[in-house]
């Protein structure tokens, strides 16, 4: 099993080579500082409490392009980590913030659990590009798609608070 130093393209070291903390990954084949995906994680925990997103739409990308994690282990890492975190960020909102329905994440869950076994399915017969293309896209989907709800159509057309806090 070949382990390599994080590097670019060229063959120089990247930013964060230099840090202390160095770990073996060994899926990723990765020998690196420990510290950059502390930050990482700790930067998509803050996104995950905040707009409840999973965080995958940022995690992967980080994985692949800052460490050069190869893309299936990132998305299987990404995937790991978002159960944990999701799960501790679900039971914060829920004791805190009463902002979890119940009765709607049951069905949300099983779409969600029958999606996930298809994804899979999908994702074997996908060559590691594709998986990235099909990332990107779906990110650039939804920043569009907010960018318009947040310029274009506000949600009363004659109220300022939704804009002007």
């Amino acid at each position: 099993s070949k382990t390599t130093v994080v590097t670019t393209k060229a063959g120089r070291h990247t930013w964060f080579d230099g840090l202390p903390l160095k770990q073996r990954f060994r899926t990723a084949k990765l020998y690196a500082s420990a510290i950059p995906p502390v930050f990482i994680g700790a930067l998509v925990g803050v996104l995950t409490a905040i707009m409840g997103v999973g965080g995958g739409f940022l995690l992967i990308p980080a994985l692949i392009y800052m460490l050069h994690v190869p893309t299936r282990v990132a998305l299987g890492t990404s995937g790991f980590q978002i159960v944990f975190l999701t799960a501790y960020t679900t039971v914060l909102q829920a004791t805190q913030n009463h902002s979890v329905d119940l009765f709607l994440a049951l069905p949300l869950m099983l779409g969600g659990v029958t999606g996930a076994q298809l994804g899979v399915r999908m994702s074997e017969k996908l060559n590691a590009a594709q998986l990235r293309l099909l990332l990107s896209l779906l990110v650039l989907m939804v920043a569009v798609r907010m960018a318009y709800d947040l310029t274009i159509r506000p949600d009363e057309l004659f109220n300022l608070e939704t804009i002007i806090p």
